[in-house]
């Protein structure tokens, strides 16, 4: 085949649309660190719209007694079996426990697509700062401790006080997902357009993770200033 024939081909081949998704209601979703609040909201606002959702622990009653107050077919596990029966895992613990717990679940991860929102952040009388992890970054730390697993990272902006709040309907924001495979991060902004007024947007390679994770740090003085609960849009797309 000659080079006029891959540029017609190429001409032929219409571009795929950014927007189209796969179909991600019939996964199952488990979030480690479902009993801490990002993750309680996550495992909250995933399962009222529908999808099936295990929460993880490492106390499987814990994880337990929380699906039990959340309701809607919630379930409660330690976190390996969480991570065994899940599609997706979603990788909500505290910074501190981070390569600790995932080092504990490589096995059980293997295979599997992990979405971490993990922000690794340290706090003085100044307020909150952003840390860098030798790897770069806590979703490339993942990356490193999980090589048979699909790592991704997401969910890094959101309220947790809004994800928990019943009353709130829809939550305004975009989630900005980066990954290296592009079915996985797909599949990761497809979960993310499940929640009602949130909308998953492509943010590059995990190379790129330090920036989104660290500008946490500049949401909570922003919402210490306002007194809000501020997302992040993005404008143009």
């Amino acid at each position: 085949m000659t080079t006029s024939d891959v540029a017609q081909d190429a001409k032929k081949a219409p571009a795929k649309d950014p927007w189209e998704l796969p179909d991600v209601s019939g996964l199952v979703v488990g979030v480690l660190g479902g009993t801490g609040d990002q993750g309680r909201g996550l495992a909250y606002r995933l399962a009222k719209a529908g999808q099936q959702v295990i929460i993880g622990s490492r106390a499987a009653e814990r994880a337990q007694a929380a699906a039990g107050e959340l309701g809607l077919g919630i379930e409660g596990a330690g976190n390996a079996e969480c991570a065994r029966r899940s599609d997706i895992v979603i990788v909500a613990v505290p910074w501190d426990g981070h390569a600790k717990t995932l080092e504990g679940l490589r096995e059980e991860l293997a295979g599997k697509l992990v979405v971490d929102c993990v922000n690794p952040l340290g706090f003085d009388k100044k307020g909150a700062y952003a840390l860098k992890p030798e790897e770069g970054s806590a979703a490339e730390q993942a990356a490193a401790l999980l090589p048979d697993s699909r790592v991704t990272a997401a969910f890094h902006h959101l309220s947790a006080v809004l994800l928990q709040d019943p009353e709130i309907e829809a939550i305004d924001t975009d989630v900005m997902v980066l990954g290296e495979a592009r079915a996985d991060t797909d599949i990761v902004q497809a979960l993310a357009g499940r929640i009602p007024g949130m909308r998953g947007v492509f943010a590059g390679r995990l190379r790129n993770a330090h920036q989104v994770e660290s500008l946490v740090a500049n949401l909570i003085s922003v919402n210490r200033r306002y007194k809000a609960h501020a997302g992040l849009r993005v404008t143009d797309v």
